[in-house]
């Protein structure tokens, strides 16, 4: 028997989580430890309240609401995703994970169901990365990535402190930045943020893996000088030499691989003057892919088209790598289990290879761990034109529900267990 959540109520606590942040655009501006980070925190900590969890809150800001089971020795099955929001994103990305985590308990509250497994919603702190880098900040803190104090340290654009923002808004909690014991499985909602699933017409997407990438930033100091005495041949130009390695760039991939991505998100060109030849010039590369060896090989090759441009003009260069993660392949048993969720329920589902990182990147270090996709309408997202239809959004809820409640009933067990 399939377990059946509440589409009304589903939508329309997604409706209410969307006005928090909301933007006059019809998306979302809600940004890691602000104000409005603060009142959906809050909103979420009612709610999980309102089903009876037991809450918690670590050091980090990650919110945890467990609900028993039976099994006092059982490891508990996670689910949820994070509430924070791009700069000006959409109303879907990260927050349907958590609203479907928050449903899934109140459907199992209504029906009376109880678990083998205790069942734990969770929100992460900063998934996004968009006001404080890097991404996945609070699941990298909690899986024993990411040093906890060298990420209390990071500053916005602005100047302000991670750990003190994190103090201002009342959410640098007494629990441990850690698991406090093992876990089960991990399970993970979000929208697909790309345009297979639409293109091949299904209605729902068993998530495999997540691509890894490199992100890394390349600096060129060249010569100030006035734009028009100046002859071309005396010219070291630093903003030259970065147009040179950012459309290489954009051409590496298409030699590497089919999944491959390159991109350049960030320049920053001093003194920015139309008068002037740019002395100094910092901008980002962005690689990902499903396979380790290609990531690293993007990484190299960027590295040597920067030597070699560096040389063209007679400049000096440096780069730093900013972040690092690597490819991830779920467990079988836990990309079955949503698999037979999504026929079981009757819907067209295909396997697909997230393109985007998320925070079951690193929970898979922790547990056996599944994502579920929903279809993105022209695969947009990071902006208000993200859309997901409510039907789409309650189909992979219902999907990821019945995997997790799958695992939590002692169903898809380990071998030997």
């Amino acid at each position: 028997m399939n377990l059946t959540l509440d589409r009304e109520r589903f939508v329309s606590t997604m409706k209410a989580q969307a006005e928090i942040g909301g933007t006059d655009g019809g998306g979302l501006h809600r940004l890691t430890l602000s104000d409005d980070d603060k009142e959906i925190r809050d909103w979420f900590a009612e709610q999980m309240d309102a089903e009876g969890l037991d809450t918690r809150v670590d050091t980090f800001g990650n919110m945890f609401g467990r609900r028993a089971g039976t099994d006092p020795d059982a490891k508990p099955v996670m689910i949820g995703s994070h509430l924070d929001s791009q700069p000006y994103g959409g109303i879907y990305d990260g927050a349907l994970g958590v609203i479907a985590a928050l449903e899934f308990v109140r459907t199992l509250n209504d029906e009376g169901i109880e678990t083998t497994h205790p069942i734990e919603v969770v929100n992460w702190t900063n998934e996004e990365g968009s006001r404080f880098q890097p991404a996945m900040q609070g699941s990298g803190v909690w899986a024993g990535v990411l040093d906890i104090e060298a990420e209390y340290a990071k500053t916005d654009a602005d100047g302000a402190v991670f750990e003190d923002e994190l103090e201002r808004i009342g959410y640098k909690g007494d629990e441990p930045c850690e698991p406090p014991e093992a876990y089960e499985a991990y399970f993970e909602l979000h929208v697909e943020q790309g345009p297979y699933l639409e293109e091949n017409e299904k209605e729902v997407g068993v998530v495999t893996g997540v691509v890894g990438f490199t992100w890394g930033a390349i600096t060129f100091y060249g010569d100030a000088d006035h734009s028009g005495p100046t002859p071309m041949h005396y010219r070291k130009d630093a903003l030259v030499a970065a147009a040179d390695v950012i459309t290489q760039i954009r051409r590496i991939p298409s030699t590497l691989g089919e999944r491959t991505v390159g991109t350049t998100g960030y320049v920053d060109v001093k003194p920015n003057s139309i008068n002037i030849i740019p002395d100094e010039v910092t901008f980002t590369w962005g690689f990902r892919d499903p396979e380790e060896e290609i990531i690293e090989e993007a990484r190299s090759r960027v590295l040597q088209e920067a030597e070699w441009a560096a040389e063209r003009e007679g400049i000096e260069w440096e780069f730093e790598d900013r972040m690092r993660v690597s490819p991830v392949h779920f467990a079988d048993r836990t990309v079955d289990a949503v698999q037979t969720a999504a026929d079981d329920l009757g819907y067209d589902s295909m396997r697909i290879f997230s393109g985007a990182g998320h925070d079951a990147s690193y929970m898979d270090r922790i547990c056996d761990t599944a994502m579920v996709f929903a279809v993105s309408e022209n695969g947009k997202s990071h902006n208000e034109d993200e859309y997901t239809s409510w039907d789409d959004c309650y189909t992979a809820a219902q999907t990821i529900a019945n995997a997790a409640l799958t695992i939590a009933q002692g169903d898809g067990r380990e071998d030997g267990e």
